[in-house]
């Protein structure tokens, strides 16, 4: 009697920056940290908290093959600071049990971010790989897909047939990657055996370096894929995540063939060599913040002027940063500026305090009454409450397109001619649906401060170009200048960090 193909799927996602608090289990259940039955239960919903990745994944094997997915553990969170090391171990011991419970197998699916590191180990994605490997067997197809900012070691090529990493920056192409993945699985599982060759550069590209549209990083992922056929089935090029800290950190070029090894490792040289010739280009290019606030207020004064986007790539979420700083917004308020909505900042005591006296309320709002760290500084200015909401909503545009999410108790607080979302659960302002379910009409605004690096982008096109942009350089734990930074475990010398870099190295 014929059986359905029986394929595990799990995963771990987040993206860690070393120098922000410690990410920890309280973190992941106030967005996503599901198993067995909870975890079956997500996979039918229609507005899923799930990776879109995994939920195109199972959506495309529905109709590619008769198959029984076999829901392991899921755990999804904003970008932090490392994972707490037991919590970890407590969740690797997790998912293994479950899997070893659920053998047979015939396959599994892996969705993982790539960038996480614990407060001990600085690859515990390929102890994930690894373990999985270790349970199922050698013969067992394994097929993960990762974010393109995922920093990718030997050890995790080595534990799986097949890795697949996003190729487009913002994230808006996650649907495609899980169809791949899916592609991909089947003909595995009818007999394909691929091959990989990786090659690691010493360039930790800034985040604001790495878009897609335009950009160094545009023209390489241009490149690498013109190189495919119908023997190269897949080449992931990864900028990884500097703030990271680890050993693999660096530039990633995979390129897996179908049998052709050799042709494997040509392919990755000559799309390596090509990403070396233009490795100045990764050095970021930002507007100061008085000049970025000079932008801001002339928008407010002239109508005719076009509206500009301040993106506060320092205190991205989406990059393990707080978002709370108030550099941007105490500069705004002082300058006097008009027409200007920031969004989103993280101060759930603000929020709850905000709650409690209602809609309609004047008050001295204080920001980061506790500062958290040393670029969380307290700022003060009279507000008035305006709208208050539960943060319960679902993405309209780009990387969280269709998504649920909750971002806890939000209020929308007027201080003259600057309004704040105030949200309670940290998330980047990557949607405008977090400023348009607070009744802001965005395209009436005449600046739009985003604590966001860059998946903004895909959310707000349709209101700033991308030339309205202004990437201001302020302080934070995210700051695309990454000469800021102690790192530890980087290996040096690393461009943009070093400047006299070589490559082949001896």
């Amino acid at each position: 009697m014929f059986q359905k193909k029986r394929i595990a799927i799990l995963g771990l996602m987040l993206e860690s920056n070393s120098f922000a608090p410690v990410t920890g289990k309280d973190d992941f259940l106030s967005r996503l940290y599901l198993a067995g039955i909870e975890f079956a239960e997500e996979l039918r919903k229609d507005e899923s908290k799930l990776p879109t990745e995994m939920r195109s994944f199972c959506a495309t094997m529905d109709v590619s093959m008769e198959w029984e997915p076999v829901p392991i553990l899921i755990g999804l969170v904003e970008a932090g600071g490392p994972i707490e090391h037991e919590f970890f171990l407590q969740t690797l011991a997790d998912m293994k049990g479950r899997l070893e419970a659920a053998m047979p197998l015939d396959a599994v699916y892996i969705c993982n971010h790539g960038a996480m590191i614990t407060t001990e180990n600085r690859d515990p994605d390929a102890e994930i790989f690894s373990m999985t490997r270790s349970v199922v067997g050698a013969n067992i197809p394994i097929v993960a897909t990762l974010d393109l900012h995922g920093n990718v070691s030997d050890q995790m090529v080595e534990a799986v047939n097949l890795i697949i990493a996003y190729q487009s920056n913002p994230h808006i192409d996650m649907v495609e990657r899980g169809k791949e993945a899916a592609f991909a699985m089947v003909e595995i599982l009818d007999g394909l055996r691929p091959v990989a060759s990786i090659i690691r550069l010493p360039i930790t590209p800034p985040t604001v370096t790495l878009l897609t549209e335009k950009g160094p990083y545009a023209d390489l992922m241009n490149y690498s894929q013109s190189k495919k056929d119908a023997e190269i089935m897949n080449i992931s090029v990864l900028g990884g995540f500097a703030y990271a800290d680890t050993p693999k950190n660096g530039l990633a070029i995979i390129v897996t063939a179908r049998s052709d090894r050799a042709l494997a490792e040509a392919t990755a040289r000559d799309i390596a060599d090509y990403a070396w010739r233009e490795h100045k280009r990764y050095d970021p290019n930002l507007t100061s913040l008085e000049d970025a606030i000079a932008q801001a207020v002339h928008a407010g004064e002239n109508p005719d002027a076009l509206p500009v986007a301040l993106a506060d790539v320092a205190d991205n979420p989406g990059g393990g940063a707080n978002g709370n700083t108030t550099w941007i917004l105490e500069a705004l308020v002082k300058a006097g500026a008009k027409g200007a909505v920031l969004g989103i900042f993280n101060d759930a005591a603000l929020a709850q305090e905000a709650l409690h006296l209602g809609e309609g309320a004047r008050f001295r709002a204080i920001f980061n009454r506790v500062e958290p760290d040393r670029f969380s500084r307290r700022f003060e200015a009279d507000a008035t409450v305006v709208k208050i909401r539960d943060g319960d909503c679902v993405g309209r545009r780009g990387f969280y397109a269709n998504r649920r999410l909750n971002l806890g108790t939000t209020v929308l607080l007027d201080l003259g001619g600057v309004k704040v979302v105030v949200i309670s659960i940290r998330t980047q302002c990557a949607d405008p649906v977090f400023l348009e379910m607070m009744g802001i009409d965005i395209a009436k605004q005449r600046s739009v401060v985003v604590k966001s690096r860059g998946h903004f982008r895909a959310g707000f096109d349709e209101f700033f170009a991308f030339d309205q942009v202004i990437e201001v350089d302020a302080p934070g734990l995210s700051s695309p200048i990454l000469s800021r930074f102690d790192f530890k475990f980087l290996p040096r010398p690393v461009f943009p960090v070093d400047r006299n870099v070589s490559w082949p190295r001896d």
